[in-house]
């Protein structure tokens, strides 16, 4: 059996980014995105999901390249200057492994995002991680106990089959995707104990930011047994922090185009949410 999430992930970023997904979702194959509690459009995006009772939607957490949710006085070592979550990965997830007292701040804004979250009201679809910070081990323990108190059922493990990328496209496989392999597994295996599902396999690590429509409707061809997650970055257009040379328009396109629904029914594919596919995962 296939089963397939197509996700929109920064939902709240922007305002770009919430039209976008509500136009993916409405006329298009989106079935679920992962909303930043603290984005700037925060609200507008909560307000849209609102009246889209079939999107599913997830909590994006974003410990790098935005602002907490917490008040920057609350977590002094998380954030430079200007208030901003440090963007230097690697220093910033040595000083979470060794600092207690950085764990503790850590800890209070993920705590704080999934209150913000709970807030809105919606039904908490999954969890994941902007940038996939989750992989951090110390990140993932703080997550799995918070999901875990929220009753997160679903999560993303970004484990990506080079297989299939293989037979859309050339490719090469990534050295980032084979050192980054080992803690994604030890992400899963993790999950897996807290009662927290990942999908069998996700797709768009390799092409982030460019998942055109010839490579979501390969993936959708290729598509293998079991539960997949492709995840995307719409938007209508670049924004205020987008990533640069992001094809933002042409992943809407792709997600919009009308040939997908067909070939999604041809090759006997069921979408939806997390949500939509639990039930099957725990009988």
């Amino acid at each position: 059996m296939k089963q397939l999430i197509v996700t929109a992930d920064d939902f709240g970023a922007a305002m770009e980014v919430n039209e976008a997904v509500e136009l993916a979702h409405r006329g298009g194959i989106l079935s679920a995105a992962s909303l930043m509690v603290g984005g700037a459009a925060a609200a507008d995006a909560v307000a849209r999901a609102r009246n889209l009772p079939s999107l599913r939607v997830g909590l994006h957490l974003v410990l790098v390249e935005g602002k907490p949710v917490l008040p920057a006085a609350s977590v002094p070592d998380l954030v430079d200057s200007r208030g901003f979550f440090r963007s230097d990965m690697a220093r910033a997830g040595a000083a979470m492994f060794f600092f207690p007292k950085l764990r503790r701040q850590l800890a209070a804004e993920i705590d704080a995002q999934f209150a913000a979250f709970a807030a809105t009201g919606l039904t908490l679809d999954h969890v994941n991680a902007h940038k996939h910070f989750h992989l951090h081990p110390t990140i993932a323990a703080l997550i799995v106990k918070a999901a875990k108190a929220h009753g997160v059922k679903g999560a993303r493990v970004p484990l990506e089959p080079q297989a299939v990328l293989g037979r859309i496209e050339n490719h090469k496989p990534s050295g980032v995707v084979a050192l980054t392999a080992p803690f994604a597994r030890a992400l899963r295996a993790r999950f897996w104990r807290a009662g927290i599902t990942a999908p069998d396999s996700v797709f768009g690590l390799a092409w982030s930011g460019a998942m055109t429509l010839p490579r979501l409707a390969g993936l959708i061809e290729h598509l293998p047994e079991g539960l997949s997650e492709i995840y995307m970055h719409p938007a209508t257009g670049p924004y205020p922090g987008s990533a640069p040379g992001y094809q933002y328009a042409g992943e809407l396109a792709a997600l919009t185009d009308p040939s997908l629904p067909s070939l999604l029914a041809a090759r006997g594919v069921r979408t939806g949410g997390f949500g939509d596919f639990f039930s099957q995962w725990i009988q």
